[in-house]
């Protein structure tokens, strides 16, 4: 077990940017982590409290690393990467890559068997069918993203039930970091007791949507909704709009984050001093006898509007 669960958070080496936009110490705080030891009844109490729970090595850390590797090995040959290092170091290259055949490589790494593997670990499944509390079933639609260093890259804030309106509202999200992602590596971060806040927007969205298409009200593209459903790009206005902070966290492999739909989240630019690859993927668990968003039936495609 990590010895971050007895940890005091740190300070991150740098300010977390996002989209321009720093976020200011006063609005910064800390994820809580969570020993997955403390049983199922806890952790989903934690969760329904939160909107969160970080679980603490719920994987294998050396099953995670050989993944990474295995990743940027096939990736390699787009110019990703820094010839010479171990690939499961992700060192990213500075010029020179092919976009196009990466877009490729990438698409081909998630309709993998060992990506699925991954994905439906046992440690994970069992983990799953307990919490759920029945038969876990995982959406075959499933995101896996790298982030270079020094680019501006990151996800503006949004709740994850906007893309999934199609089905049930009773759905985690699991995110799960392949590789250590420290703070300014630009992770996850979570709008704290933000589940309440997402539960009064869709509601307020449903109360709005009478004139829309059955199409449309499941859509995050509809005429109701901000850009392909994102909340806002700019974190620390949203901070202070709602008088919460945002937390970050030291996230290491081995560890899975479960998120409520309703949770607003976001991302920050990836700012590691060591050049390192941000590489995660974020995919969604319910249980099986719950209606499916039928969308999240097909393999994830860039581009596929969800």
């Amino acid at each position: 077990m990590s010895t971050a669960l007895n940890a005091e958070a740190r300070s991150p080496e740098v300010s977390l940017i996002a989209h321009g936009r720093t976020l200011p110490a006063d609005r910064l705080g800390w994820l809580t982590p969570t020993d997955p030891a403390i049983g199922i009844d806890a952790i989903r109490g934690r969760y329904e409290e939160n909107g969160y729970v970080w679980l603490k090595g719920l994987l294998p850390r050396a099953e995670v690393i050989d993944f990474r590797g295995w990743v940027f090995a096939r990736l390699a040959e787009t110019g990703l990467l820094e010839p010479g290092h171990d690939f499961s170091l992700g060192i990213s290259a500075a010029e020179g890559v092919d976009w196009n055949l990466a877009n490729r490589r990438l698409m081909s790494i998630v309709r993998s068997a060992a990506y699925e593997g991954f994905c439906a670990h046992p440690h994970l499944v069992r983990f799953m069918d307990a919490f759920l509390g029945g038969i876990s079933y995982l959406h075959k639609r499933k995101l896996m993203r790298y982030v270079q260093p020094g680019t501006p890259m990151a996800t503006p804030a949004h709740y994850d039930l906007v893309y999934l309106r199609g089905g049930t509202s009773r759905l985690v999200t699991a995110w799960i970091p392949v590789g250590d992602i420290p703070a300014e590596m630009g992770g996850l971060v979570y709008l704290e007791g933000s589940h309440a806040l997402g539960r009064g927007m869709e509601a307020e969205f449903r109360a709005r949507s009478g004139d829309l298409s059955p199409e449309e009200r499941i859509s995050a593209y509809n005429s109701h909704m901000a850009e392909g459903g994102w909340v806002s790009k700019d974190l620390p206005a949203m901070a202070e709009r709602f008088d919460r902070r945002w937390l970050a966290a030291d996230y290491e492999a081995g560890d899975v984050v479960l998120h409520s739909p309703y949770m607003i989240h976001a991302s920050t630019t990836n700012q590691d001093r060591a050049r390192r690859l941000r590489l995660s993927t974020d995919i969604r668990y319910q249980n099986v006898d719950d209606e499916i968003d039928a969308r999240w039936s097909n393999h994830w495609s860039l581009g596929d509007m969800l």
